[in-house]
C-alpha cells in the first residue's frame, strides 16, 4: 500500500516523542507549563527595566511581545524543526503576513508556488499589490521554472505538498537555487509537520505552520508559528510582529503545548487510516484520480518521512457531488483539518468563494475534486461511510 509499514517509526518520531513528553520541572513541581494569563510584567528596579529595554537582558515586558507560556510553545516548535528560534502568532495567516512583510518591501518581488493556500493567495493578490509588491507564481514541481523566476526576487514561498492538489517540490534543490542568489526561502510545513518533514535540514530558511492543524490537533485553537534562525526571527520581531499585533494568547499556547504531547502518536494513525482510504478510493469505479504524495514519483518525496491524513481525489462525471457530500455521516462538511474528526471539502463549493481571488480557479483545480481530512475514527467505519455515500450519489 505504501513505502511505510503499518507500524513504522522514523527517527523524527522517536526524537519528537521524548522532546514533547519530557519537561524540566516547572514552578511548584507542576508537570505542565503554567498559564501566564497576564497582560504585562513588572520590574524589581530601574536597572532591570533599562537593561531589558536596551536588550542587555531578556524579560517579558508586555504579552503582545513575550509571554512565558507562549515562549515555551515557541521553544518546542523550534526544537522540533531544528531551528534556533520561533515566533508564535494568533493564526497561520498572521504568521504568513508578518513573515512575508518582514522580508519583502515596496517595489520588490516574491516567487510563490502554484496551488498555494487560498487565503495566502488572497493576501498576495489583494494586499501586496497595494504595497507595490509583485508576486510571480510558478510550478514548484518544475525546478527549471523556479530557477527562471528567481532572479531579482526577495523571497521564495513554498508549500510541499501544495494545497488541494498535493504537488511536491524538491525543497533541497529549490532552497539551494534560492541560496545561490541570496534569496530567503520559506515553506508552509503544516501538512507534514516536523514529525514527517524537517525543511531546515534541507536548506530552507523559514518554516511556517498553521498551528490550528496537526500541531494543536484538537480543533479548538487557531494559531500560527514561524521557525528559523535567530537572525531571521529577530528580523520578523523587529519589522512586523509587534506592529501587526497578531500575538498568540497564553491560553492558546497552553492548548498547543497540550496538543503537541500527542503529535507523535496521532500522526501515524492519521497516516495509516489516510493511506487505507486513499488506496480504496484509487481502486473505486467512480474515482478517476487520487492526489496523494504517496503515489507521487517526484523527487520531492524524498524529504517526507511519512504522510498526513489530508489528500484529495477526483470523481467521475456520474457522481452527484452535492449528493455525495450530503450523504456522508462521519466526514463532516467543514474547512481546516488536522483534528480528531474527519472532514470533507468539495472543490465545487470552494470554487464559488471570492470570485476573482480564488486560488483554485486561478490554478485550474477541477470542480470534481474532493478533499478528505481523515481523522481518528475507525478506518472501517470511515470507509463504510464513503461507500454508502457513493451508492447514494450515482446519477
Amino acid at each position: 500500500m505504501s513505502d511505510h509499514p503499518a507500524g513504522f517509526e522514523n527517527d523524527y518520531l522517536a526524537e519528537a516523542a521524548t522532546l514533547l513528553a519530557h519537561d524540566e520541572p516547572f514552578p511548584g513541581g507542576a508537570v505542565v507549563p503554567p498559564i501566564y494569563q497576564t497582560s504585562l510584567f513588572t520590574f524589581a528596579n530601574y536597572s532591570e527595566m533599562a537593561d531589558t529595554f536596551a536588550g542587555r537582558r531578556r524579560q517579558p515586558i508586555y504579552s503582545r511581545g513575550d509571554n512565558p507560556t507562549v515562549m515555551e510553545f515557541e521553544a518546542r516548535v523550534a526544537a522540533l524543526e531544528g531551528a534556533e528560534a520561533a515566533r508564535g502568532f494568533s493564526s497561520g495567516m498572521a504568521a504568513i503576513s508578518a513573515t512575508v512583510l518582514a522580508f519583502v518591501g515596496a517595489g520588490e518581488r516574491m516567487v510563490v508556488v502554484r496551488n498555494c493556500y487560498g487565503d495566502a493567495y488572497r493576501l498576495f493578490e489583494r494586499l501586496l499589490p497595494r504595497l507595490n509588491i509583485k508576486v510571480d507564481y510558478v510550478d514548484g514541481s518544475d525546478p527549471d521554472a523556479v530557477a527562471a523566476a528567481l532572479p531579482g526576487a526577495k523571497l521564495l514561498y513554498l508549500e510541499s505538498p501544495t494545497s488541494m492538489m498535493f504537488e511536491l517540490q524538491d525543497i533541497t534543490q529549490l532552497a539551494g537555487l534560492a541560496k545561490e542568489q541570496g534569496i530567503i526561502t520559506s515553506i508552509d510545513n503544516s501538512w507534514a509537520t516536523p514529525v514527517f518533514q524537517k525543511p531546515i535540514s534541507h536548506g530552507v530558511d523559514l518554516v511556517l505552520h498553521s498551528a490550528s492543524k496537526y500541531l494543536g490537533g484538537h480543533s479548538d485553537t487557531v494559531a500560527g508559528v514561524v521557525a528559523g534562525s535567530a537572525a531571521h526571527i529577530r528580523q520578523i520581531n523587529e519589522q512586523t510582529y509587534s506592529y501587526l499585533g497578531g500575538k498568540l494568547s497564553p491560553f492558546e499556547a497552553w492548548l498547543l503545548l497540550r496538543g503537541l504531547r500527542t503529535l507523535p502518536l496521532r500522526l501515524p494513525h492519521h497516516m495509516k487510516s489516510g493511506l487505507t482510504i486513499a488506496e480504496r478510493l484509487k481502486a473505486h469505479d467512480h474515482v478517476e484520480r487520487v492526489n496523494h504524495p504517496a503515489y507521487s514519483n517526484h523527487p520531492g518525496k524524498a524529504t517526507l518521512a511519512g504522510y498526513a491524513g489530508l489528500f484529495s481525489f477526483e470523481v467521475t462525471e456520474d457522481v452527484d457531488i452535492p449528493a455525495f457530500v450530503d450523504a456522508l455521516k462521519l466526514f463532516r462538511i467543514g474547512v481546516s483539518w488536522g483534528g480528531h474528526e474527519s472532514l470533507v471539502v468539495p472543490a465545487k463549493a470552494s470554487l464559488e468563494q471570492t470570485p476573482g481571488l480564488n486560488s483554485m480557479a486561478r490554478f485550474g483545480v477541477s470542480p470534481r475534486t474532493i478533499r478528505f481530512s481523515v481523522g481518528l475514527e475507525s478506518v472501517e467505519d470511515l470507509w463504510a461511510d464513503v461507500a454508502q455515500a457513493f451508492d447514494r450519489a450515482k446519477r
